[in-house]
């Protein structure tokens, strides 16, 4: 599959909806292309293109560039043009400071992987994906603060089953824990923001809404139920949180879904805050 230039390759493990196959083709969509001809068959080409994928991304300067490089395209700047509210203005005062950017396995020296990772309590431990150390191929991990300090992390433990990880970095560090919403709480419409590091971009947030809940998408050959979300995310959002107006975490972005590679199409997955509190509750009562 095509990747949009400057991209890179996405970092981590294929991500696809239980309705398509492994090639990202629709079962159902393949068997009535055969029986229904050409209208069909478009349609199948066109789900062919439908892949769900893992949010960190490879290190480099290629991603800035192709980000500059779209600064002049017509039409952007009418982009997100209505008001934000109040309340997400405050929300994201209040996350940026908890969120940092996780390099795994020589990420910045042109090999490794990046992604985003924040702090979930007053210990330091920090909650990321865990394929964004797999991509790291086991080397070290170092987290990057808001303020640009940096600090070797120490993996506490990784679930590769539920995707998520748990990082811990000296008290000095001083990272903000960001609270995390209620259990059954999350409903489909409430405003939401993702905050990450976005092809590097560190500290971005962009806003959207909790789209569904319950969805069903597969990592690797495991099935799992993601909040969906039409804030804008990237490559590089691995790991980040996705929280609520009261600034509470609702999820940890982890997929989008992209057609032919071209990055966010407005549709991203996140880990429901219920698995992450249960997976990260369980390795750090394991690691310490």
């Amino acid at each position: 599959m095509a990747v949009q230039t400057g991209l890179g390759e996405p970092r981590g493990p294929w991500f696809v909806s239980p309705e398509l196959d492994p090639e990202g083709r629709a079962r159902r969509e393949a068997e009535a292309a055969a029986r229904d001809g050409a209208a069909r068959r478009w349609r199948g080409r066109l789900l062919t293109a439908f892949a769900v994928i893992a949010l960190s991304t490879v290190s480099g300067a290629a991603a800035g560039g192709w980000v500059a490089s779209r600064g002049g395209a017509p039409g952007e700047s009418a982009a997100s043009a209505a008001p934000v509210p109040a309340e997400l203005v405050t929300a994201a005062e209040r996350t940026v400071p908890g969120v940092v950017s996780v390099l795994a396995g020589g990420a910045g020296t042109g090999g490794g992987a990046t992604g985003s990772g924040f702090a979930i309590d007053d210990q330091q431990h920090i909650i990321t994906n865990d394929h964004i150390l797999a991509k790291g191929g086991g080397g070290s991990v170092t987290v990057e603060l808001p303020d640009g300090r940096r600090y070797t992390a120490e993996v506490v433990g990784r679930e590769p089953s539920s995707d998520l990880a748990v990082l811990r970095v000296p008290p000095s560090a001083g990272l903000s824990p960001l609270p995390l919403a209620k259990p059954g709480t999350t409903r489909v419409g409430e405003p939401v923001l993702a905050v990450g590091s976005p092809l590097g971009l560190a500290g971005t947030v962009t806003a959207g809404i909790v789209s569904a809940v319950d969805r069903q998408v597969r990592l690797g050959q495991n099935r799992h139920t993601a909040v969906q979300t039409d804030a804008s995310i990237n490559p590089g959002n691995s790991g980040g949180p996705l929280v609520n107006a009261r600034g509470e975490v609702v999820g940890v972005n982890t997929a989008i879904a992209t057609i032919d590679g071209n990055g966010s199409i407005g549709i991203g997955f996140a880990i429901p805050i219920e698995q992450v509190q249960q997976t990260a509750d369980t390795i750090i009562g394991k690691g310490g």
